[in-house]
């Protein structure tokens, strides 16, 4: 029985080795500040919190090895739902609920009939927040 490695799900949609795998994994985090202007000194910067979190992977598919041709429109299909979706890596953490704000894709290695035989794509996420 051949073993399903997972390496990140997102909602439904399983990022690992036998289908969409990515090589690189880029977490950007970063915090609001707001400037506070002051009488006859400098403005004092406010502390306001964490801002929005942004995930990119990026990885290679090869549709005719493992997964098919159709796994970026599954994920375009998953993100135009409009709907925040759990984040579990394959360790067992729970990222709580992003969004995915952009799919890019770039098919080479044409065939004669144009089926790409390498499938480069970049996905965008962003974390939802936390509902009360």
């Amino acid at each position: 029985m051949p073993i399903s490695i997972v390496m990140m799900a997102l909602g439904l949609f399983q990022f690992g080795m036998n289908g969409s795998n990515y090589q690189t994994f880029r977490r950007a985090a970063s915090y609001r500040w707001q400037k506070q202007d002051r009488v006859g000194r400098i403005p004092a910067m406010q502390f306001l919190g964490p801002d929005t979190q942004e995930i990119t992977l990026e990885g290679v598919i090869y549709p005719h090895f493992k997964g098919g041709l159709r796994q970026v429109e599954l994920m375009r299909l998953a993100a135009a739902q409009g709907e925040p979706m759990i984040l579990v890596d394959g360790l067992g953490w729970v990222w709580e609920s992003w969004v995915v704000v952009s799919i890019e894709d770039t098919k080479t290695l044409l065939m004669s009939d144009g089926a790409p035989r390498k499938i480069e794509f970049s996905l965008t996420l962003k974390s939802y927040g936390a509902d009360l």
